[in-house]
């Protein structure tokens, strides 16, 4: 039987007039892998203060078994900034030392992309005091898992990390012999490392087996023998349930409980999003073009980041945006939000962006606009609009999406002075929305939101009919709201990838693995790890001459008209599917309709193959 390495006794934690924790008692044992999950402020960090010992419990005990290697990683670092980054994370240990060991090796790549440390400015002799709070957190998260540990304690560690980074660090929590307990917001990354879930909910904690999905389950089969039949239809659980079953297959790892009963939750529940009547609501709205690029260059200062691009953000499109840092995702949005903002009077430094002349756009940025901070919460929303029209026939009030957004009646009065950077960002979300446009653009919304509130985002963006790009590190939320992954790989171009976030790391595994004796190159792209990486996101062409830094007008072209093809391919197919099932009986027009399925197959078929021998040609 595993020892508990931490117990928790009838703990209690009270702030002010507030309390967080009420007579909780758990306990963590050898092996155990816990997410904690729960709204902001639900005292989910006190939580594993108090576990940790960060922080005393005003009630209860906290027993550690004796010898205990704990390593916690905070939301602020310890880290001396008159050190360098080798004494902090390396120590005494001699240069030969540290890289024969295997370990170490694989940490210093894995989050910063090499043993060098590039983007670093004297790598691992950089003195720590003048980095950026991102690159700060990387070295506190490497100084943790180099050093052994029975337990750690991680607070938010992903923030500040890129798709690649998040990738990397899953996979080596899994292979790590301690016992981790994790808060973070990111369910990727909670399905893939954890083993049990941990609910903060009014000063409770509700525990369960399994990662995010199997929670989702768990909670959804709780809430349906707690609630009536109709309160469980209304639940926003049964969406997101739908979805993983759905839209996201395999992803339960070990379901212990009675999958059968949760299922009986979403048997009559549609897909989360309604395609075409979508398209249809975002064509009335639209029109035919929304922002159309044409040999467009996108430059920051002098640097050139994207070149010769020729793409389409068409009515109702709904596209993610991945790549390094440095690479051009953010000054892309840019370029595209000064053509709409000026109706195209602003253009990029080359080529044309056209502007469709419907189109109203909200450009979320990772700034949070700044507000009067006297204002109220229900104030600043309604000085937008007192009532939205979401699409579909959703209108809401003003103080009604405030409470879909976690702002309940009395929050609404709170003055925004008052607000912490997470209920900041949800405001800032709600404002965009409260505009009603019709094209939105989302730089990092998932930052600070909590899962509930990602959750009511998602359902919110599920009937909204408009056209959607967003760059994320979050390959939940990418997965979830998007259908379609671009990339910018660091070489001035912009792919579209069939499979998603997977096929971006194997593109990036790829990169890296063409750098000889497994070290960086300084003209190699920087991998997205730290907030400098920029100064080293240049072409790979650079290392390698012989070959075309990008693909050539016509091939551009040539993947342009393949792109636009495989969509109206797919709108048939769903079409032929439904066509099918609504003449099942009538053998000829199945028959039929099933040899222009075929055909269209093959077509499909043809096209992915010439994309992809396009894609691998540049």
């Amino acid at each position: 039987m595993a020892t508990n390495l931490v117990n928790l006794e009838a703990v209690g934690k009270v702030y002010g007039t507030r309390t967080l924790l009420d007579g909780i008692s758990l306990g963590v044992g050898e092996g155990d892998r816990i997410g904690v999950v729960g709204r902001n402020g639900d005292g989910k960090t006190t939580l594993v203060r108090i576990l940790s010992r960060l922080e005393p419990a005003d009630t209860g005990r906290v027993t550690h078994v004796g010898g205990l290697r704990l390593g916690v990683l905070t939301q602020h670092d310890s880290l001396d900034p008159a050190a360098t980054v080798r004494h902090e994370v390396i120590g005494d240990l001699a240069d030969h030392e540290w890289a024969g060991d295997a370990r170490v090796r694989d940490i210093l790549t894995g989050l910063f992309g090499g043993l060098d440390l590039p983007g670093f400015p004297q790598g691992l002799d950089t003195v720590i005091g003048p980095l950026s709070g991102g690159e700060r957190r990387r070295i506190a998260l490497a100084k943790l898992l180099i050093a052994e540990q029975d337990l750690i304690v991680l607070d938010e560690p992903t923030n500040h990390l890129d798709v690649e980074g998040i990738s990397w660090l899953a996979g080596h929590l899994r292979a790590r012999r301690s016992a981790l307990v994790c808060v973070t917001h990111d369910r990727w990354f909670l399905d893939q490392v954890c083993t049990r879930m941990w609910d903060v909910q009014r000063a409770a904690v509700h525990e369960y087996e399994g990662g995010y999905s199997d929670y989702v389950f768990a909670r959804a089969e709780r809430e349906r023998i707690a609630a009536t039949e109709e309160a469980k239809r209304q639940n926003l659980v049964r969406k997101e349930l739908a979805w993983l079953r759905r839209g996201a297959p395999a992803r339960t790892s070990k379901p212990r409980f009675r999958v059968e009963a949760a299922n009986a939750l979403i048997a009559d529940v549609p897909p989360p999003r309604d395609t075409a009547e979508l398209m249809r609501f975002a064509n009335s709205r639209l029109g035919k073009t929304v922002l159309d690029l044409e040999d467009v260059t996108v430059q920051a200062g002098p640097k050139v980041l994207l070149k010769h691009l020729t793409w389409q953000l068409g009515p109702g499109d709904r596209f993610a945006l991945v790549g390094v840092n440095g690479a051009g995702k953010t000054s892309l949005l840019r370029a595209l939000a000064d053509a709409a903002y000026s109706g195209g009077e602003r253009q990029p430094a080359g080529g044309r962006i056209t502007v469709g002349r419907t189109v109203k756009l909200a450009y979320l940025s990772q700034e949070v606009a700044e507000l009067d901070p006297a204002w109220r919460v229900l104030e600043a929303v309604e000085q937008v609009r007192s009532r939205v029209d979401l699409g579909g026939g959703r209108e809401m009030t003003a103080s009604q999406l405030c409470e879909r957004f976690g702002f309940g009646k009395e929050k609404q009065w709170t003055p925004v002075g008052d607000l912490s950077g997470g209920e900041r960002r949800r405001l800032q979300i709600l404002r965009l929305l409260m505009d009603e446009p019709n094209v939105l653009f989302l730089d990092e919304p998932t930052n600070d939101l909590d899962i509930e509130t990602l959750t009511q985002l998602e359902d919110l963006l599920d009937g909204w009919p408009g056209s959607l790009v967003v760059i994320s590190h979050d390959r939940y939320f990418v997965e979830r709201t998007t259908d379609r992954v671009y990339a910018l790989l660091g070489d001035g171009t912009l792919r579209m990838l069939p499979r998603g976030i997977d096929e971006y790391l194997e593109r990036r595994e790829r990169q890296r693995q063409a750098v000889p004796s497994g070290r960086t190159s300084p003209a190699a792209p920087a991998p997205d790890r730290t907030a400098s990486a920029a100064s080293g996101a240049t072409s790979t062409a650079a290392s390698a001459a012989a070959k075309p830094a990008a693909l050539s007008r016509a091939a551009q072209k040539e993947l342009q008209r393949i792109e636009r093809r495989l969509e109206r391919i797919e709108e048939r197919q769903t079409a032929l599917h439904a066509e099918m099932a609504a003449h099942a009986t009538d053998f000829e027009k199945v028959a039929a309709l099933d040899a222009e399925l075929r055909e269209l197959t093959g077509e499909r078929d043809e096209l992915e193959t010439r994309w992809l021998e396009l894609a691998e040609e540049g």
